[in-house]
């Protein structure tokens, strides 16, 4: 079987972390499917999506991880040729990924105990996202 969704928000800009884990597994529950996979992509060249501990902490240290690897004040090539100052965002986007695929058995995703899904928004304004959501599986 396979059940295609979608999730759809609003983002503050570079930084915004989203989670979406009980989007997903809402949408695993509405599927009807026993087991299966998740896949969850972004159509956007300057957003990403991860695993990590939704807290606080990594809240903070994610994105200023981010601006250690990849600076948003440093110029770039990108910036040169379109003149809108996310040359920065395209690069965390490709390093991070533009999509997830999660196993899940007996309608629950198998994430551990302290492991979350989310969106990472890397544009330098805020941004309507909309999510693509495939599940594929057996009843």
């Amino acid at each position: 079987m396979l059940r295609n969704s979608e999730i759809k928000f609003n983002t503050r800009g570079a930084g915004d972390i989203v989670d979406i884990t009980d989007e997903l597994k809402n949408a695993v529950l509405e599927s009807e499917m026993k087991s299966g996979t998740v896949v969850v992509f972004t159509p956007s060249a300057t957003s990403g999506l991860t695993t990590l501990e939704y807290e606080p902490g990594l809240l903070q240290d994610l994105p200023q991880l981010m601006e250690k690897l990849v600076p948003s004040d440093k110029a770039y090539q990108h910036d040169e040729t379109w003149h809108d100052g996310n040359g920065f965002s395209h690069l965390r986007s490709a390093l991070i990924g533009p999509s997830l695929t999660i196993p899940f058995i007996d309608r629950e995703l198998t994430l551990g105990t302290w492991q979350q899904v989310v969106f990472l928004e890397f544009d330098n304004r805020a941004r309507q996202r909309r999510l693509a959501v495939q599940i594929t599986g057996e009843s």
